[in-house]
C-alpha cells in the first residue's frame, strides 16, 4: 500500500485529487515560510492592538478624566473580560482546528480593536476590551500550530523565536504610532488603525495549509469510534499520538496523573509572570511616569527603546533554547528579567540608567516567552496540546487581573509607584522563573 494512501478517509474528510491525505501531506518549505510569516503578522497585529490600550492609557484617562487609580482599575475589568474570553481558545484549537482556530482569533482581535475607538467611557470600554482576548490568545494557535508544522525542521525555536518576536515589534509599532500619529488622528484613530491591519493578517491566513497533526488527530478519533482499533494505533504511532479511549481528552486530560503537575506548574509560570507584563509592558508608561519621573513623552521613546532590545531578547532566548533546553531558558530568563527590574526601580532616576535598565528588564522579561510557548507546544501530547496550551495561558490574564488589581489597591492605600510596581511585578517574575522546576522535561532535540 503506497504510505501517501489512507486506508480509511471518512465522507467529512477532503481528499485532493492524487489521493493524499490530509495526515499524509508534506509541508514544503514555501509552505514553512509562508506559516510563520502570516503567524508573525497575525501576532503583531494582535500585540499592536493589546499594547495600544496600555500606551494610550494615561491619554485615554485624560480624557475621560480618570485618577491614575481609576484607570488601572478599568485595565483590570477589562482583563477579567479578556480572561473569559480566554477560555474558548482551546476548545476551538482542538475542536475546529489550527488554521480555523486562526482566522477566528484574528476577526475577534479587529473588532476589539475598531470598536476602541468608539468607547464612550468606562463600562463600553471594559466591555470592548474583553474582546482582546482573542487578540493575546493568538500566541497559543501560533504555540500549537508552528510546532506541528515545524516537526521536522532545525533550529525550530530560533525559527519560532522569529515569529514570536511580533511581541516586541508590535509593542515597538504601537509605541511608534502613538507617537507619531496621536496628534493627528487621537486616540481613538489610533484603534481604527489597528483594525485595519487586522484584515490583512485574514486574507493570508486563508491560504495557510492546515496542520497534518491536526488532520491525524481527528482521523485516529475517527478510527477509534468506528472500532478500527488497529488502523487508528498505526496512524497514531506515525504522528506521536496517544491513543485514548475518551476518557483522557479535553480538560480531564491536561491533568492526569503523568501531566498534573506539569500543568499546574505551567499554569503559575504564566500567571505571575504575566503579573509583570502587566505591570512593565503594558502599564510601562504609567510606571516609568510616576515612579522614575519620566515625561509621558520621553516614556514613549523609552518604550521603543525597549522594545527593541526586547526583539533580540526573543532571538537570544530562542537561540539558547535550542542549544540548553526551552525548560531551563525560561526559568534562568525571568529570575534575572526580576532581578533587572528591581534594579530599575530602586536605582538612580538618571536617564542612562532608567533606560538601560527598563531595556534589560523586557530582554528578559519578553524574550523567555519565544522558548516558554514552543517549549508548551513540545511538552503536551496531541490531542491534549491545544487544551494543554490554553489551560496554562488563560493563566495569563489572571496574572494580568491580579496584577494590575494589586497595582490599583497599593496605589489606593498610598504606597508609591515603584515600591507597587516591586511588590506586582519583580516578586512575582522571580518566583515565576523558579516554578519551571516542577515542569516537565523534555528533549528539545528531538524531531
Amino acid at each position: 500500500m503506497n504510505s501517501k494512501t489512507s486506508p480509511a478517509v471518512d465522507a467529512g474528510t477532503r481528499v485532493p485529487a492524487d489521493g493524499v491525505a490530509p495526515w499524509d501531506v508534506e509541508i514544503t518549505q514555501g509552505q514553512i515560510l509562508y506559516a510563520s510569516l502570516t503567524c508573525f503578522i497575525a501576532w503583531v497585529a494582535s500585540v499592536y492592538d493589546y499594547t495600544l490600550f496600555g500606551t494610550l492609557l494615561p491619554v485615554i484617562a485624560e480624557d475621560f478624566g480618570w485618577t491614575t487609580a481609576q484607570a488601572t482599575a478599568v485595565n483590570t475589568w477589562a482583563t477579567i473580560g479578556v480572561f473569559a474570553i480566554s477560555l474558548i481558545v482551546g476548545t476551538i484549537l482542538d475542536r475546529l482546528g489550527r488554521k480555523k482556530a486562526l482566522i477566528l482569533l484574528v476577526i475577534g482581535g479587529a473588532i476589539s480593536s475598531g470598536l476602541s475607538g468608539l468607547a464612550a467611557g468606562v463600562a463600553s470600554m471594559v466591555i470592548i476590551r474583553s474582546f482582546s482576548g482573542f487578540a493575546v490568545s493568538e500566541e497559543v494557535v501560533n504555540s500549537v500550530y508552528l510546532n506541528e508544522i515545524y516537526k521536522k525542521a532545525k533550529n525550530r525555536g530560533l525559527m519560532f523565536s522569529l515569529v514570536q518576536s511580533g511581541w516586541p515589534v508590535g509593542a515597538l509599532l504601537a509605541a511608534f504610532m502613538v507617537s507619531w500619529l496621536l496628534p493627528t488622528v487621537g486616540w481613538r484613530g489610533s484603534f481604527f488603525i489597528a483594525a485595519a491591519a487586522s484584515i490583512i493578517v485574514i486574507v493570508m491566513a486563508l491560504k495557510l495549509p492546515e496542520s497534518p497533526v491536526f488532520a491525524a488527530m481527528k482521523e485516529v478519533e475517527r478510527r477509534r469510534k468506528a472500532g478500527d482499533m488497529q488502523g487508528a494505533q498505526q496512524l497514531a504511532a506515525k504522528h506521536d499520538i496517544e491513543v485514548d479511549h475518551g476518557h483522557d481528552l479535553g480538560l480531564k486530560g491536561v491533568f492526569t496523573p503523568e501531566l498534573r503537575k506539569h500543568t499546574i506548574s505551567l499554569s503559575l509560570v504564566w500567571l505571575l509572570s504575566w503579573m509583570a507584563i502587566q505591570v512593565f509592558a503594558v502599564l510601562g508608561t504609567t510606571v516609568l511616569v510616576e515612579a522614575k519621573s519620566v515625561s509621558f513623552e520621553n516614556s514613549l521613546q523609552v518604550l521603543i527603546l525597549a522594545n527593541a532590545v526586547g526583539f533580540v531578547g526573543y532571538l537570544f532566548h530562542g537561540w539558547l533554547g535550542d542549544r540548553i533546553g526551552r525548560r531551563a531558558t525560561v526559568l534562568i530568563g525571568f529570575v534575572l528579567g526580576g532581578i533587572a527590574s528591581l534594579a530599575m526601580l530602586v536605582g538612580p532616576s538618571s536617564d542612562s540608567f532608567v533606560y538601560a535598565m527598563y531595556a534589560l528588564t523586557l530582554f528578559f522579561l519578553l524574550g523567555p516567552f519565544a522558548a516558554m510557548l514552543f517549549y508548551m507546544g513540545e511538552s503536551f501530547p496531541p490531542q491534549v496540546r491545544g487544551m494543554g496550551a490554553n489551560v496554562a495561558h488563560v493563566m495569563a490574564p489572571i496574572g494580568a487581573i491580579i496584577g494590575s488589581a494589586l497595582v490599583s489597591v497599593l496605589l489606593t492605600l498610598g504606597l508609591p509607584m515603584g515600591t507597587t510596581a516591586i511588590i506586582a511585578g519583580s516578586v512575582p517574575l522571580v518566583i515565576s522563573g523558579l516554578l519551571m522546576f516542577g515542569t516537565r522535561r523534555v528533549d528539545h532535540t528531538a524531531t
